[in-house]
């Protein structure tokens, strides 16, 4: 077991694994990585399962001390890494030695980064997760996000290789995105006109309101046929919903299990992790696919997860 001190606790970090699951329906929600692709590739990097529990930092990353030997990684945003005051990359990882500290600052291009130890980080799992939910205080390091003095333990795994992922599998960040939806499941409440105007006004632009539960966007009204409310039913991850003011909103990872606004669409899974680095001013267009192409997709994406694996312990 070897401990690791908390010297900065930076902005919003927080321990997220792949989520928890089968509690929506007494109102728990899933919570998990907001930006799933770079917190898989942080584990592989380190040679752990890829949901594995990390940590998630927002904007401003933190700071570690290591008081025994591991292997690190860091994958995300880029808050310009440093052990020990020498410079260190993403997508590769270290072997630490007892003692040493990395440091993170702002982040220069994105808005999340993660770390990934390995070995297992030693918080309880609450109803099959170790997630931080911040909304009900359970999961991850005591319900709540990492502060400065806070430590924790990791049981180091007995790996030692060093990995560096192939630049092919880092995505690069950008101001502009295009996410891609299946219409529904309540497309049949906006009339033609609001469902074109989403799909071809010219896209939508982040507002100041977006956090791990909802992305609240601004642009052309998207127009109803009559009322924007519905009786309330189970909300989807990237499930985008339209309140009466035309305005969408994209639910989070930490949404709330019920809604009672029309959905207009629903993002993709392999698009869902372009939401973890949405940030201010940021732009998005939406772009339609059939449900079919939508698994062809998904397929396709957890294949990439293999194959990294594949290559990273050849």
């Amino acid at each position: 077991m070897a401990n690791v001190e908390v010297i900065n606790g930076g902005m919003l970090s927080t321990i997220q694994d792949s989520g928890r699951y089968g509690y929506q329906e007494i109102g728990i929600n899933v919570s998990g990585f907001a930006d799933d692709y770079n917190a898989r590739i942080a584990n592989l990097l380190v040679g752990n399962d890829k949901d594995d529990a990390v940590i998630e930092m927002a904007f401003l990353g933190s700071s570690f001390k290591f008081n025994e030997p591991m292997l690190i990684a860091l994958t995300g945003a880029d808050f310009s890494p440093n052990i020990n005051g020498e410079p260190i990359e993403n997508y590769r990882s270290y072997l630490v030695k007892e003692g040493d500290e990395l440091n993170l600052t702002a982040a220069k291009n994105g808005f999340r980064g993660y770390i990934a130890f390995g070995g297992e980080i030693d918080v309880p799992v609450v109803n099959g997760s170790k997630s931080t939910n911040l909304k009900t205080a359970i999961g991850g390091y005591k319900g709540r996000k990492l502060m400065t003095d806070d430590s924790f333990d990791v049981k180091v795994s007995e790996g030692t290789k060093e990995r560096k992922l192939a630049a092919k599998y880092i995505n690069q960040y950008s101001k502009f995105s295009e996410l891609r939806v299946v219409r529904g499941p309540q497309d049949d409440a906006f009339t033609d006109k609001g469902i074109f105007d989403f799909f071809n006004s010219g896209g939508y632009t982040v507002t100041k309101d977006f956090d791990r539960m909802g992305i609240r966007l601004s642009g052309n009204k998207i127009e109803h046929k009559e009322s924007a409310d519905i009786i309330s039913d189970g909300t989807a991850l990237g499930s985008i919903q339209v309140p009466s003011n035309g305005q969408p909103i994209i639910l989070f990872v930490d949404r709330q299990t019920t809604g009672g606004y029309t959905k207009v669409g629903t993002v993709i899974t392999a698009d869902i992790h372009k939401l973890g680095n949405l940030n201010y001013k940021d732009k998005i267009i939406f772009t339609e696919v059939s449900p079919e192409e939508a698994n062809k997709i998904a397929r396709n994406y957890y294949e990439t997860f293999e194959n990294i694996a594949k290559e990273l312990n050849a």
